[in-house]
């Protein structure tokens, strides 16, 4: 039985997914869920996804949700797929330098990355007004947070060390959505080691398969 994605094409947390399936060599079937419709929130949709949020996915009667716990899954689980492991399996210090670049992500990108864009990108969508303070407010905050991310990436290839792994991947939806708003926060010249990283990971064929939607590979 083929995996299948629930969620939709275009939004964040299913092409953080997608591109791991991708990684991976997983076939998958995406099941587009209608947000503007409810879909999320219906009683068959919470059954599943007990928050009604997207994405979620079911490999063959094992239903799991939460992109980040999705990702894990597939990489332990087809570890032997792809061209890269994307979680370390060598020493205990190689996976504590794993965790504290995921704990990085999460706790010091996500949040500003993602205020920054639900204030600029989801709020009109839904018809609300952009609150401009706000936004730069998450941007400046970021900025600061990016001069982090340049003294890591000056000293090893990618943020867990030298090998890719999936926390780098993690940040591809958001970053994508800011420079389609025009904020290209990766590509300042004043921190080049940034700029070669973002430019590595986000030209991978993986990547580029689903930045303009996600489509099925089964």
């Amino acid at each position: 039985m083929v995996l299948k994605l629930y969620g939709h094409p275009l939004f964040t947390c299913s092409q953080r997914v997608a591109v791991v399936l991708l990684e991976k060599q997983v076939p998958f079937e995406l099941v587009e869920v209608d947000v503007a419709k409810g879909e999320h929130k219906t009683p068959k949709f919470l059954e599943r996804q007990p928050f009604g949020q997207t994405p979620y996915i079911d490999d063959a009667g094992f239903v799991l949700y939460e992109s980040r716990a999705i990702c894990r899954y597939i990489a332990a689980k087809y570890s032997g797929q792809g061209t890269t492991s994307l979680i370390p399996a060598g020493s205990i210090e190689e996976n504590a330098l794993f965790e504290q670049a995921a704990s990085t992500e999460q706790n010091n990108f996500d949040p500003l990355a993602g205020g920054a864009i639900s204030e600029k990108i989801i709020k009109p969508y839904m018809g609300l007004a952009t609150d401009e303070a706000a936004f730069e407010a998450y941007l400046g905050k970021l900025d600061a947070k990016l001069d982090g991310y340049e003294a890591i990436l000056s000293k090893q290839k990618y943020l867990a060390g030298d090998n890719l792994t999936l926390v780098d991947l993690f940040h591809l939806p958001y970053v994508h959505k800011l420079a389609e708003a025009g904020y290209k926060v990766l590509e300042v010249e004043s921190r080049p080691n940034v700029v070669r990283w973002w430019k590595d990971i986000s030209n991978r064929p993986a990547w580029l398969a689903v930045q303009s939607g996600i489509k099925s590979t089964a």
